[in-house]
């Protein structure tokens, strides 16, 4: 009897630590989203988790320069359009991908990839829909946690660290 009790006592806290896991909102780097609709009329849509630099260098410790980064934390970042659109020039069909990107220090590489439903760290490069270079930009202050933002122009910024990149969706 006694034996029962602890080993459900020790199932329960197992099962309580799966459930707690589970819950979003309680990782170190939180959910977030991006939804806006640009002047041309074109929705997108991104959710990403948002890490924090917490005292390492960013383009070094973390996110490391000419290295594919998960663009993000945890299940992958997604990138969703409702229509055909041009990225920086270049086609992309309406849809949901998972973004990827390669920074450096002049230039850094977006990476939209067909296959979103997945683990952040999972990348398969013939899956690439699209890939973009853009500019590497400062920023003048250092941001704490990976923020993307959007406006109705369709420009979309990437931020972290002293870090940004930016690319328009038309």
């Amino acid at each position: 009897m006694k034996r029962n009790l602890i080993l459900g006592a020790i199932l329960l806290f197992m099962g309580l630590g799966v459930y707690a896991q589970q819950d979003k909102s309680k990782r170190a780097s939180p959910p977030d989203s991006l939804r806006i609709t640009t002047s041309s009329g074109v929705t997108i849509s991104i959710n990403y988790s948002r890490p924090s630099v917490k005292g390492r260098t960013v383009g070094e410790d973390i996110a490391p320069v000419g290295k594919i980064w998960r663009t993000g934390a945890n299940e992958a970042t997604t990138f969703e359009v409702n229509k055909d659109v041009t990225i920086e020039g270049k086609a992309l069909k309406a849809g949901k991908y998972s973004l990827h990107s390669i920074p450096g220090e002049q230039t850094s590489t977006i990476i939209f990839n067909k296959v979103w439903k997945k683990w952040g760290l999972d990348y398969d490069e013939k899956e690439d829909a699209l890939r973009v270079e853009v500019p590497t930009e400062q920023n003048s202050q250092s941001v704490e946690q990976f923020t993307i933002s959007g406006s109705k122009e369709g420009r979309i910024e990437l931020m972290w660290g002293t870090y940004k990149i930016a690319f328009t969706v038309k």
